[in-house]
């Protein structure tokens, strides 16, 4: 059987990827004051389209109580929705496929953007973002339906797939994480609990874009600290997870405000590993993996199914040409 490479087509769900390298989502913080995205961000991805087989843009708000920057780019409102088809219109004519990923800051959302926060829990992060108020059912049922409603934008501004953030300490991974949820509810407790709003908001998703539309998740594997969430943890997670889901990002960290124990090239590679073992959907990489050898190591071991490249390829628009030696 001839190994696999980064230059292995594969699929994600039914879109074909020409390679497997991915334009992990990172922040460009050029958004307008009302999260519009602009000529920036239309140059600026279909700068990085062409090399990859598919572009992740950045974490993109579902509301306006949940933004993570004051300069961010969101999608709920109508008025969005042109802006961000301009940036599928520039990926898609360098004929890469381009997914958004949705994202509730939580009691991470930037004060000075925000009008109220809210947690699962009235527990801060720190001293800057404060005490949020903890979420009522009907909070949760609201932040539900902002996730449906920036399903359906996404549809209308023409994304092939959709990425929904668990990870980074934002407000779905603080829901699963301990350190975070101490609710006593049905959405606090057990795993199965704590997974609930996740299974929910996985659900109003799947009613919007039926069962063929890709949909994946980016979790963070670890919390970096005792009682929390750990690379087996969320692997069992995930599998309560699966039948909505055509793929996983592995990342970690981000409910605490502690670095990793380490941070050298392929640092969390060894948690896309673990959850790989567990869930049967490919695994996306990410963390640091910025030469052939290593990228090509990592696919023919079968440690994850894809990799995803993000500063590399901020600084440097054909990083990913020269990583494939093109």
């Amino acid at each position: 059987m001839k190994q696999v490479t980064m230059k292995s087509p594969m699929n994600i769900g039914n879109i074909p990827l020409k390679n497997r390298l991915i334009m992990a989502p990172m922040q460009q913080n050029q958004g307008t004051l009302d999260s519009m995205a602009t000529d920036y961000h239309v140059n600026h991805y279909r700068e990085r389209a062409g090399g990859v087989g598919l572009v992740i843009i950045e974490s993109t708000g579902v509301s306006p109580n949940g933004r993570l920057y004051s300069n961010d780019i969101g999608i709920f409102t109508d008025d969005h929705i042109e802006p961000l088809k301009r940036i599928v219109d520039a990926v898609h004519s360098e004929h890469t496929p381009i997914f958004i990923q949705l994202t509730h800051g939580g009691r991470k959302s930037w004060p000075e953007a925000i009008n109220r926060s809210v947690a699962p829990s009235p527990i801060a992060y720190d001293d800057f973002y404060g005490v949020p108020e903890a979420m009522t059912r009907d909070d949760i049922k609201h932040a539900i339906a902002e996730f449906r409603s920036a399903t359906k934008r996404s549809l209308q501004a023409g994304f092939d797939g959709i990425e929904l953030h668990l990870a980074h300490g934002h407000l779905l991974h603080q829901f699963l994480s301990p350190l975070s949820n101490q609710r006593t509810d049905e959405y606090g407790g057990s795993l199965e609990n704590r997974l609930r709003i996740i299974r929910e908001v996985l659900e109003a998703i799947r009613e919007e874009v039926g069962s063929d539309y890709p949909v994946q998740v980016r979790v963070s594997a670890s919390d970096f600290a005792e009682g929390g969430l750990s690379p087996v943890d969320v692997a069992h997670a995930l599998t309560y997870l699966e039948g909505f889901i055509d793929a996983v990002h592995v990342s970690a960290g981000g409910t605490l405000a502690v670095a990793p124990l380490a941070d050298g090239a392929g640092y969390q590679v060894p948690y896309a590993s673990i959850i790989k073992q567990y869930v049967k959907v490919p695994v996306i990489a990410v963390g640091r993996i910025h030469t052939e050898q290593l990228a090509n190591f990592i696919l023919a071991d079968e440690l994850a199914d894809f990799i995803a490249i993000g500063r590399p390829l901020q600084e440097d628009p054909y990083f990913a040409q020269k990583l494939l030696g093109e």
